[in-house]
């Protein structure tokens, strides 16, 4: 049997009775798939007779191998970062195909399968149309990361033991209260908070949207301005706000980083649905959310460091504004032409 026996809401998070006893598939799956790949029908049977859980695990593991060693021929480590917006989505749709093959409730899956698309397209195209699908791009902190190693051997293992192994894995298991959400479907029928909570969750994508267009029309400005010594009509920047270097208008005099906490808040939001949904405070399929937030911590640091070095206004930014979540005891930083007004004078 592929899927638990659970009689309630709150079993669907039982890590003893949902994930443990299913553990042992990963050894035989392999061979299955081997046995059966040329046999649509072995095929089909091999998926529905897995739990769910384990095959997208497997996927995760499987794909480990592959970005090792297309980032090691190229020396090009944003392997993981090109299907980053894409694999949760399919994580998630696969869910959603089981439940429908097994004949489950799908109500609240099919809404989080629209989110997830809606999410992949505002993520995809903000990548793309910053050229991340270009050949040879690669994300400016990983050659940074590079040069303070100084190693290839302890660089490799990096890559092994992070980029390729810990981030496949990462983007599983931001998925896993799916998982949780599909074991309750039987149990717990949409109500009226599943629309609250899909409400907040394509309010946290439009959020990140509007942040990462705000960013966009800075920068595309900052990059008219460095050519030619004029802010284009449009703009709603002047030439101080772009001297400064960095956007401190909209959304992001509120917060250092507002599409982070939108990205983030999407897979916190999908955790906390699967915890209302089963009656529970908390399970364990929110380690995918915590190690998320760890990591957009890590990069986060990262980026902010080398941003700080860059433009001498940002420290000031970092004292007044929040990183995430705005401050309710920030200043907000000063504006850029009155500075540059003063700074005349002087």
């Amino acid at each position: 049997m592929a899927l638990p026996l659970v009689k309630s809401a709150a079993a669907c998070t039982d890590f003893t009775r949902t994930v443990q006893p299913y553990i042992s598939q990963l050894n035989h799956l392999p061979q299955h798939i081997y046995q059966s790949a040329t046999d649509l029908h072995a095929l089909s049977e091999l998926y529905l007779n897995t739990n769910p859980l384990i095959s997208a695990f497997a996927f995760s593991l499987a794909l480990v191998p592959i970005v090792l060693i297309i980032s090691e021929i190229n020396k090009n480590y944003s392997q993981i970062d090109r299907v980053w917006s894409l694999l949760p989505t399919l994580y998630n749709l696969h869910y959603v195909a089981y439940a429908h093959a097994k004949g489950l409730p799908t109500q609240r899956l099919d809404s989080l399968a629209i989110i997830s698309i809606v999410w992949s397209t505002r993520l995809t195209y903000n990548y793309w149309r910053k050229g991340g699908y270009q050949v040879g791009s690669e994300d400016y902190r990983w050659q940074i990361v590079k040069d303070y190693v100084n190693n290839p051997v302890v660089f490799f293992l990096f890559n092994v033991v992070f980029i390729s192994l810990a981030q496949s894995l990462l983007l599983f298991s931001v998925t896993m209260p799916t998982y949780v959400l599909l074991l309750a479907a039987p149990i717990t029928r949409a109500q009226a908070p599943d629309i609250v909570f899909t409400q907040v969750l394509l309010g946290c994508v439009f959020f990140a949207y509007i942040a990462d267009q705000q960013q966009w029309d800075f920068h595309a400005a900052k990059h008219s301005y460095q050519k030619d010594a004029k802010v284009p009509p449009a703009s709603r920047h002047t030439a101080a706000d772009l001297d400064r270097g960095f956007n401190t208008k909209g959304l992001w005099s509120l917060s250092r980083h507002p599409n982070f906490l939108a990205e983030q808040s999407v897979w916190v939001t999908l955790y906390i649905w699967s915890c209302w949904t089963t009656g529970t405070n908390y399970h364990w399929a929110g380690l995918g959310a915590a190690a998320y937030l760890c990591l957009f911590q890590a990069s986060t640091w990262l980026t902010e460091l080398i941003t700080a070095g860059k433009y001498p206004e940002y420290k000031l930014y970092q004292k007044r504004v929040g990183k995430f979540v705005p401050s309710l005891w920030g200043e907000g930083m000063p504006d850029a032409n009155a500075n540059a007004a003063a700074k005349k004078e002087k």
